[in-house]
């Protein structure tokens, strides 16, 4: 009786978007930080799942569905037949649950910027999987999105795991999920007849050509730079440390901008304190720099330095740095925080003006 309560819900037709929603919900309680060694865990148990039920899913299909399992049936065959209904669902919830997991930490790394259209596809996706149901049991579409799911992964899990930062490891996780997914394929018509060869090849020609054309983003520097966050930025008059903390000095605010917390506009000559707070994994090290851009009137910005910080991660508010200029030239100014590759971590945006009268401004300093 119960057990016919229970498949009599589950074919519910609001199951698919509780299933959707409910690995979202799990996963923005569960996830803390991307070096966290339990949540990375986690998302490879959710790829190992992943892939087993697009197998079984897969192979399920090929063998058709005619021949309901017997008392005679061994019992590993039968429980996997009993649940092949609810496959789908279960494929929809670990793609929801990965697809906002990684929306959740590649926002952290997203700016403004072209690095935004990356985190926009993942966004389309865990968004568009809720769509999806009656389409994932086409075997392509699967894979596809089995090779877009990994290489989400490797791209923030290898920094993360080698403490280095660079196209070559980069590459060797695009490498890796082309692989995974292509072995997914291979285990599908594994002991197929001679055609499944063929087979084989178109169904892991559209997931090695995502996978290709992501990493044409990465060269377009549209991949935001996970593991890397900007957790705080602002333009100061004057930056001073002691005791383990920078104290931040900038012109006081109007009673009514209480959120005021850096120089915007900055009313001097100069100097400008550019200060960052970059948060990146325990044991990676890494340089990031300071792209210092000037626009004129009616013109684009244009660079005039490129300072480089060297960074160590693991604190929880970020690694904190600072780059000055002695002068600047009244107009828009900001100061993108990029990767050595030129992706952008972050964006500090200020106006400079010239001082409004002679008397000095008043001054406020916090700490961070």
């Amino acid at each position: 009786m119960l057990s016919a309560k229970l498949r009599t819900a589950l074919t519910k037709p609001f199951m698919p978007a509780l299933c959707f929603f409910s690995g979202v919900t799990y996963d923005s309680l569960t996830l803390t930080r991307i070096d966290h060694l339990l949540d990375n865990l986690i998302l490879l148990l959710y790829l190992s799942l992943l892939g087993l039920l697009i197998v079984l899913t897969a192979r399920a299909d090929l063998a058709g569905q005619a021949e309901s399992p017997t008392e005679n049936t061994a019992w590993v065959p039968r429980l996997l037949a009993l649940a092949r209904p609810y496959y789908p669902m279960a494929i929809q919830f670990l793609l929801g649950g990965l697809f906002s997991a990684y929306a959740i930490f590649y926002s952290q790394s997203a700016s403004l910027t072209a690095t935004a259209v990356f985190f926009g596809l993942l966004v389309a996706l865990l968004v568009g999987n809720e769509f999806l149901h009656d389409r994932l049991s086409n075997l392509r579409l699967l894979v596809t999105l089995y090779a877009v799911v990994c290489f989400s992964f490797f791209t923030f899990f290898l920094p993360v795991l080698t403490g280095l930062m660079n196209t070559a490891v980069f590459l060797l996780g695009a490498v890796l999920s082309a692989a995974v997914a292509l072995r997914v394929v291979q285990l599908v018509y594994r002991g197929g007849p001679a055609r499944s060869r063929n087979e084989t090849a178109l169904a892991g020609l559209p997931a090695v050509t995502a996978i290709g054309v992501l990493v044409g983003f990465y060269f377009l520097n549209w991949i935001p730079p996970v593991p890397l966050s900007l957790k705080f930025g602002g333009a100061y008059h004057r930056i001073d440390k002691g005791d383990g903390l920078y104290h931040l000095t900038f012109e006081r605010g109007a009673w009514y901008q209480f959120w005021k917390r850096s120089d915007d506009p900055f009313r001097e000559e100069g100097p400008v304190f550019c200060f960052t707070a970059v948060f990146a994994p325990v044991d990676l090290r890494t340089t990031i720099y300071h792209r210092w851009q000037y626009r004129a009137p009616e013109k684009d910005f244009v660079t005039t330095d490129r300072i480089g910080i060297a960074i160590t991660g693991g604190r929880e508010g970020g690694y904190r740095g600072y780059t000055h200029k002695q002068k600047l030239t009244p107009g828009d100014w900001r100061v993108d925080v990029e990767t050595a590759d030129g992706r952008i971590i972050g964006r500090v945006s200020f106006l400079v003006e010239e001082p409004a009268e002679p008397a000095p401004p008043e001054l406020e300093t916090i700490t961070y």
